[in-house]
């Protein structure tokens, strides 16, 4: 700017405005993170740009919104699809449930105890997992889907099963008292937890892992986005219709229905229907989870039977005398009672389960379709229930129902599977030789004399 005096150097210059002259000189533009005051551009004189931090809290609080964590998940959920990243990932669930379960079993029965009821619990398991093995003959069920219900059996429904039931025994006995809690968690509250933690594994057999899941605007986002009674009330009314069911699961190879090849119906239209494969296939599931879940428990009494034996001895005789197999009365009714007269029923409850779910994926007829997985499960639950309920009646009450109920029903499951291992020998045979068409035969041998 020029001296007051107007004779120094710039005096020449030329008077700047006043507007100009008022502004101090501009820095220059600074650099720093997009989004903050820093890098905010020169505004006008007398405005200010909103504060970095804000801007930083806002983009936080939109990157958490449910629906963008919606999203998200179902994007980590489509990775699933994998077979690989799913079978690691319940390989590692089932050693976590697994290395659980064996602490809780230890935890009641000491080692000594652990290792004898692991060793009488593997006694019966080869003639049960057999019987399974020639059945799925007739299912053709991969090693694999096997595996994963022995461990589900073995590893997680029994530990779903200890913790529900400890639980569920404690609010009874606290509400209903111990006599009355202890009745109702038995033949109630047990068979209910312990049924549907089994039928669980084929659920999760039929989740549809192996396929991309997205987040659709018309399906799955609207419903959350739009919070109206509306389209809720369509989703439950879409729910209803168990045979739509089929298309959002896995289609297993041998739960898929069969073709009918029949002369066509009175009312036009051919249903599908229920193989022989099919039924097995949901016998052989819910018997492989049950031999499971049956190894772990019978491990768990007999343990416990062992170490209360060995207790009752030590405090009756002691050291000094040998022992005898009459100082392990409890362990030999446990064994016989657990293992050579009820080794099926764990297997004989599921298999009603595996049943059920099986002709409601397979069956073409909608009513069929909705009632038989349910009825299936409360079969299984009842069974089980009058099992438990037997065990309080006495040596006279308990053969009763033995002979009465649980005969009769293992008889029907022999029954059902030399049914299905026939029917399928059938058809292969039809299949390798197919029967000869008898006006064929009649017009080559015309063909032949002329």
């Amino acid at each position: 700017m020029s001296s007051p005096s107007g004779d120094g150097p710039h005096s020449d210059a030329p008077p700047l405005p006043a507007a100009a002259s008022a502004v101090p000189d501009a820095a220059p533009e600074a650099v720093g993170p997009p989004g903050s005051a820093v890098s905010a551009p020169a505004h006008a004189a007398g405005t200010r740009p909103i504060p970095g931090p804000r801007v930083r809290r806002a983009g936080r609080l939109l990157s958490w919104h449910p629906y963008v964590q919606v999203e998200r998940l179902l994007g980590w959920a489509a990775r699933l699809r994998y077979p690989a990243v799913s079978s690691a990932l319940a390989a590692v669930a089932l050693a976590g449930c697994g290395v659980l379960i064996l602490q809780l079993v230890h935890r009641q029965t000491g080692t000594t105890g652990l290792l004898v009821g692991l060793g009488l619990a593997l006694l019966p398991l080869p003639f049960v997992l057999g019987a399974l093995a020639w059945l799925n003959q007739t299912a053709r069920v991969p090693l694999r889907h096997t595996l994963f219900c022995l461990a589900w059996g073995a590893c997680a429904a029994t530990t779903v099963a200890i913790m529900a039931n400890g639980w569920a025994s404690d609010f009874l006995v606290a509400h209903q008292g111990s006599m009355r809690g202890e009745t109702i968690g038995a033949d109630f509250a047990t068979p209910l937890i312990e049924e549907s933690a089994k039928g669980a594994a084929m659920v999760m057999l039929l989740l549809p892992l192996h396929r991309r899941l997205r987040c659709r605007a018309e399906r799955t986002c609207a419903v959350l986005v739009r919070r109206s009674p509306a389209p809720l009330r369509r989703s439950v009314r879409r729910l209803r219709n168990a045979p739509r069911l089929r298309r959002y699961l896995r289609p297993l190879p041998y739960f898929r229905p069969a073709t009918y090849h029949g002369p066509h119906p009175r009312g036009g239209r051919r249903r599908a229907r229920s193989s022989p494969r099919t039924l097995a296939a949901g016998v052989v599931l819910g018997g492989v989870t049950a031999c499971g879940f049956a190894f772990t428990e019978n491990a768990l009494y007999l343990g416990r039977a062992f170490t209360d034996d060995q207790q009752t001895r030590l405090d009756g005789i002691g050291l000094g005398a040998p022992p005898s197999l009459r100082d392990f009365d409890t362990t030999v009714h446990t064994f016989v009672l657990r293992g050579l007269l009820s080794p099926f029923a764990h297997p004989l409850f599921s298999a009603l389960t595996g049943l059920g779910i099986a002709i409601s994926l397979t069956t073409g007829r909608r009513w069929l379709a909705r009632v038989a997985a349910p009825v299936g499960l409360l079969l299984a639950i009842a069974l089980h229930g009058v099992w438990n309920a037997a065990a309080g009646l006495g040596t006279h009450g308990f053969l009763l129902v033995y002979g009465m109920v649980m005969v009769p029903c293992f008889a029907a499951l022999v029954c059902f599977a030399v049914w299905a291992r026939a029917r399928t020998v059938r058809s292969a045979r039809h299949a390798d030789h197919p029967p000869r068409d008898p006006a064929a035969g009649r017009s080559s041998r015309r063909g032949g004399t002329t």
